[in-house]
């Protein structure tokens, strides 16, 4: 029996993004041991071109065998332990998702909120953090379901300031947008593959600094995962090579040729590239009757979250994604949460950051007389 055929979709949600052909390309070749030296060598070109990426040199930097979500809890759990304090910084789903783990963890969850769609005041979490004194501040850099951009460099001023560890979530900004976790001042960092890196979903780039690495070697207990646990990990990719897990050897093969296409465009000109696909769909969404969400100051590239016109607000908004996807193979993502019905999410991330994919994104919405009169 032969297998289905599946239908090509261009996937301008809020990820998983397209693939490149040499990606796709690169998870075909054989398969190798987890502890053969030609595949740790491979290991090993990963994690030094995943450094610069996350702007650091930490030595403990690294794509989990999982998806970002696993890279969250890695963090978290391995920092925190039970009756620690941690300020959470929540301006949407992702951040409301750092504060469920934690809660899960056993620490005091103290919470500082602000309205989808706007950026943390960092004076509101510096006086959390000054007040609270936490072993742990946390935030999202890019938050994926309101397409704003986090203030990372006061808010881990104020962290250090009290000595507190800094958890960044960079799963939407990593290779999109700078990170500079070094001169930032951040102590731990995970990603995705699927956004902006534009390989399949599967493994979380994560970075801890040494201070981070300690603090875990100096628990009370031991870290509540055994598969996240950093001690642990630190023996497979270290020059060790402990046995750990089995990596997901396909898996890294497409991460290797996704960062070597990164290092050829420049990280640079790929953020240049993101800004200028954004800037093409605001400008031709206007006339159809889309508004930005975000403020330009706060503003991601990479994911642009878009006000309905009234008329398509609500039900007549997922009929129309709907036939998008159906009808012209595309697929753009609805609004989460309070934005649920209200918003459109339109992912233009590593591959796709391109002008020619907006423009047929723009040529589907005439198509079905969005903006049209009557």
């Amino acid at each position: 029996m032969s297998s289905p055929t599946l239908p090509a979709r261009l996937l301008l949600g809020p990820g998983p993004s397209n693939v490149p052909e040499r990606v796709r390309r690169a998870m075909a070749q054989p398969l190798l041991g987890h502890l053969d030296p030609a595949f740790l060598a491979l290991m090993d070109e990963v994690q030094e071109r995943l450094r610069p990426l996350f702007g650091t040199r930490n030595p403990f930097t690294l794509p989990l065998s999982a998806t970002g979500s696993a890279g969250m809890e890695a963090c978290l759990a391995n920092l925190l332990e039970r009756g620690d304090d941690v300020v959470v910084g929540v301006a949407g789903v992702f951040g409301e998702r750092m504060a469920d783990v934690a809660t899960r963890i056993g620490a005091r969850v103290t919470r500082v909120e602000t309205e989808p769609g706007t950026a943390l005041d960092p004076d509101a979490m510096g006086s959390a953090i000054e007040r609270v004194r936490p072993t742990v501040v946390s935030l999202v850099h890019a938050e994926t379901s309101t397409g704003v951009y986090q203030p990372v460099e006061e808010i881990a001023a104020a962290a250090r300031g009290v000595d507190a560890f800094v958890v960044l979530d960079c799963v939407t900004s990593l290779s999109g947008l700078p990170v500079e976790l070094d001169a930032w001042g951040v102590d731990a960092a995970y990603s995705g593959t699927q956004k902006c890196l534009s390989c399949p979903p599967g493994l979380s780039p994560v970075s801890f600094s040494e201070r981070a690495v300690e603090r875990v070697r100096g628990r009370a207990t031991p870290v509540q995962s055994w598969y996240l646990d950093v001690t642990l990990l630190a023996g497979y990719f270290g020059g060790e090579r402990v046995y750990h897990h089995t990596a997901p050897i396909s898996a890294i093969y497409a991460l290797l040729e996704g960062l070597r296409l990164v290092g050829e465009e420049g990280l640079e000109a790929r953020a240049a590239r993101h800004r200028e696909a954004a800037g093409a769909l605001l400008e031709g969404v206007a006339p159809l009757g889309f508004e930005p969400l975000v403020p330009e100051a706060i503003r991601l590239p990479m994911l642009t979250t878009l006000r309905l016109p009234e008329a398509l607000c609500g039900a007549p908004e997922a009929a129309l994604r709907r036939r998008l996807l159906t009808e012209h193979g595309i697929e753009v993502g609805g609004g989460l949460g309070k934005l649920a019905g209200a918003i459109w999410r339109v992912g233009l991330m590593g591959e796709n950051a391109r002008v020619e994919n907006v423009e047929r994104l723009l040529a589907a919405l005439r198509a079905e007389r969005v903006g049209a009169a009557g």
